[in-house]
């Protein structure tokens, strides 16, 4: 019932001799007694469940329709409390640092001026954002709300992939995903002592209302609508925090102050989370054909009468060519050496990097700078001559618009599929997307948990569920459940 053929040097469930892992004895011994036919039972209710509660993304280049349920396999990913506490730490770490970043280059530029990042990598990026230069948001937090991207190597050891500081994405579906599972397979769940992810939209909501002097502030989810491929999340975040759901057209700004329109009138909105892009936020000073956001609303921002979460120009921060400094960004703004390590990361706009990358493009997973979803990457191993000799002419041509990686061999962790008519566990790559949310005054909280994505297709390294990805729940154990998980190296 569990096929390890395509295993990578680390599984997260079985060790290299075959055995299973300590934390997983009990869940794999509880799949075995389903069998097959229960398994596809259970997966059914899943997806049921996932049906009526509308647990959707949307893909836009599927001919078949763009709205689909988010694939839910059944088997939980077990990360223990110890694994979660260096993850934590690191998580805590880098956004902390990442915060101090953003404040400095839209102010003073001391990480500029010292040369630690060349000039051009902030200043000639498109994502550098002149409108915040002087503009200090409450608490100098700019990343209110952070997912961060990581991997677990061959050695099992977690490595960052790249930082999300501007719409991260997929923490309704942590939130549903357990409760999928105490719907499901109760029993399981219950035999561990697990941390709950259910107070996230209570957290968010703290996180978000702190930032406003008002004792009963406002807070409000700026969603570009029912199109987008994150809508599903933004209804439940605002429905579970007790916020209001708004579009652009909801909204108007007077004498510098937002408000909502009402059938009672205009309300006073406080705090906006924004889900959207910055281009989009406001017509009067970024994107003049945008319709999803509100005029004026730079100026309110500006004015200090409404806070923006996340607040506009963090793009230039999760800039994927940022990410090679991100190192030194930690060292720079509190002289502390990295928790998590990066991967090893080329710049196409470094001469020696980019002909490393035009030499070794089969070796290499390369990446536009600033696109997400797992839209425009190239992975070498998986591509063909011809689609490595096309690519080759897009890196020559626009050599700062991309970096490159080597391709790293992705943890896997048994997904329950039909591969050509046969119903088993078969082990797939998987990542890892914590949350972090941080308060007005700097401290930065995790959720207990996290989006554990996996990649379905066979053999594929891209777990976004644009590219047919899914989803586990992720179960961080408290220590009694922990013991010898994984043996991976934390130091």
């Amino acid at each position: 019932m569990f096929d390890t053929t395509d295993a990578a040097p680390f599984d997260e469930s079985f060790d290299q001799s075959g055995k299973v892992r300590n934390a997983y004895a009990a869940a794999i011994a509880y799949f075995k007694r389903q069998g097959v036919d229960g398994v596809e039972r259970m997966q059914q209710s899943a997806d049921l469940s996932l049906l009526n509660q509308g647990v959707t993304f949307t893909v836009y280049s599927d001919a078949r329709g763009t709205e689909k349920i988010f694939p839910f396999d059944l088997m939980p990913r077990m990360i223990a409390a110890s694994e979660w506490s260096h993850i934590e730490a690191g998580i805590v770490q880098r956004v902390t640092a990442m915060n101090l970043f953003l404040e400095d280059i839209y102010h003073e530029q001391k990480i500029l001026r010292n040369r630690i990042i060349p000039t051009s990598q902030i200043l000639g990026s498109s994502l550098y954002c002149r409108e915040m230069s002087g503009l200090t948001p409450v608490g100098g937090v700019h990343a209110h709300i952070s997912g961060i991207d990581l991997i677990r190597n061959q050695s099992g050891e977690f490595m960052v992939l790249e930082d999300n500081l501007r719409c991260p994405s997929g923490v309704s579906y942590v939130v549903e995903n357990r409760m999928v599972c105490s719907r499901v397979m109760p029993e399981l769940l219950s035999s561990y002592r697990v941390r709950p992810v259910s107070q996230y939209p209570q957290m968010l909501y703290e996180a978000l209302a702190s930032f406003s002097a008002s004792a009963s502030p406002m807070v409000a989810v700026l969603t570009p609508g029912i199109y987008n491929s994150a809508y599903f999340e933004h209804a439940f975040l605002a429905s579970q925090m007790g916020a209001e759901l708004v579009e652009g057209q909801d909204l108007l700004v007077s004498d510098d102050v937002l408000y909502m329109k009402t059938t009672h009138g205009l309300k006073r909105v406080d705090v906006l989370y924004l889900r959207l892009d910055t281009d989009f936020i406001d017509p009067l000073v970024f994107r003049p054909d945008s319709m999803l956001g509100v005029p004026g609303l730079m100026h309110a921002y500006r004015s200090g009468n409404v806070v923006l979460a996340n607040a506009p120009g963090n793009g230039v921060a999760d800039d994927k060519a940022l990410y090679a400094y991100s190192p030194e960004i930690i060292r720079y703004y509190l002289n502390e050496e990295p928790i998590l390590p990066i991967v090893p990361t080329y710049l196409g706009s470094r001469p020696k990097d980019l002909k490393y990358m035009l030499d070794h493009l089969a070796e290499l997973v390369v990446k536009p700078t600033d696109a997400s979803g797992g839209y425009g990457i190239i992975v070498g191993s998986h591509a063909s001559k011809a689609e490595l000799a096309e690519f080759k002419l897009k890196l020559i041509a626009e050599p700062a618009h991309y970096i490159a990686q080597p391709i790293q061999q992705l943890s896997t962790h048994p997904s329950f599929l039909d591969q050509d008519g046969d119903k088993q566990f078969y082990s797939r790559h998987i990542d890892l997307r914590p949350f972090a949310v941080c308060s007005a005054d700097g401290s930065v909280k995790v959720l207990s948990g996290g989006l554990t994505r996996v990649a379905l297709k066979r053999g594929s390294l891209v777990v976004n569920s644009s590219q047919g990805g899914g989803s586990k729940d992720t179960w961080v154990l408290y220590p009694e459940n922990s013991d010898l998980i994984t043996g991976g190296n934390h130091a």
